[in-house]
């Protein structure tokens, strides 16, 4: 036989039984939109992670805003990188929960493909021209897996990625997604606090002192108390959750953040340039709609929507030159 095996997807679903009774398995998927023949090697979840990871609103995470707009620095995180350290910590929990860890990581790569250029300062400008709920990012990307890329994803992804933010009710089914929301508030907490010691935003001792008594210096030390109180907690409980003081400090962290990183004066100046930039590009192709691009075009959707979907589509490097093109150099820049 020599020194490989074959190890195909029916041997992956078998492993799966190994699993805890409360993990989702991909033999059981509710499906997909259209029906498929089935891979040969990869499952179901498998193949989903695949198609996110090729697909084009994936690539352009990587140009697009985490929390600071233009900064200066390789350094900084990007949605992009955002995104893999949140699979990172999904998967870590799947893994330690028994849990099926490629459905937590599918949901984890997919769940932010649907953000507009400049974080969630996007949101705020699109927001009024779609009333009365506005606009979400997380709906956006079950749009994207949906209709514009047509990823004919299995229903448990499309789920965990629509409901993978706290404020979305009603939550998600899957324990595996229920993962992914702890993991992307303990990503975004633990490195957007580096990056605001990157930028000299926070030192060292601006940290509410309890706070670094129980969690430890910003980083991987965050990340690691967190993953650990939500996998005893979930042990205990039965569920996928965190002990209720490990969950009341990281909400204190979310609004220390708040306060003192994303509602900062500085940065509010930068984010009203990013808002008016954003608006007077769906206005100026709500009036112009024979610009919009032919590919990547839902041209079932009314005008409103196929405009915010080029829009939220951009990444920030090409809204800044759309606008620079459109309007003149000598509009309003961030950085």
């Amino acid at each position: 036989m020599g020194d490989l095996i074959r190890r195909d997807r029916l041997a992956r679903e078998a492993e799966e039984e190994r699993l805890s009774p409360a993990a989702t398995r991909s033999g059981q998927s509710r499906g997909r939109p259209r029906r498929e023949e089935l891979d040969p090697f990869r499952t179901v979840f498998e193949r989903d992670r695949d198609r996110i990871i090729h697909s084009k609103a994936f690539r352009r995470l990587k140009h697009k805003t985490q929390v600071f707009l233009n900064p200066e620095g390789d350094h900084f995180v990007t949605r992009l990188t955002h995104t893999l350290q949140v699979a990172q910590i999904a998967r870590s929990l799947a893994a330690a929960l028994a849990l099926n860890e490629p459905l937590a990581e599918a949901i984890a790569l997919g769940h932010d493909v649907g953000h507009t250029p400049f974080g969630h300062t996007g949101e705020e400008a699109l927001s009024p021209y779609f009333p009365p709920r506005g606009w979400f990012h997380a709906a956006q990307s079950v749009r994207i897996v949906e209709v514009l890329e047509d990823l004919n994803l299995t229903w448990e992804v499309r789920d965990g990625i629509r409901a993978h933010t706290w404020k979305i009710t009603p939550p998600p089914v899957t324990p595996e997604a229920l993962c992914v929301r702890y993991a992307d508030r303990i990503a975004y907490l633990s490195h957007d606090a580096l990056d605001a010691l990157r930028a000299g935003v926070l030192g060292d001792g601006d940290f509410p002192p309890h706070l670094l008594e129980r969690l430890g210096p910003p980083g991987r030390q965050w990340i690691g108390e967190l993953i650990t109180a939500v996998i005893d907690e979930s042990l205990r409980a039965g569920t996928v959750g965190m002990d209720a003081d490990t969950l009341a400090l990281m909400h204190e962290l979310r609004d220390f953040m708040f306060e003192r990183v994303y509602l900062r004066p500085e940065q509010a100046a930068q984010q009203q340039i990013a808002v008016r930039l954003l608006r007077r590009l769906m206005d100026h192709h709500l009036a112009h709609p024979e610009e919009l691009p032919a590919s990547y075009r839902d041209t079932d959707a009314d005008l409103v929507t196929q405009v915010g979907d080029f829009v939220s589509g951009m990444t920030d490097r090409y809204a800044q030159t759309a606008s620079d093109r459109l309007f003149g150099a000598t509009a309003e820049r961030l950085g």
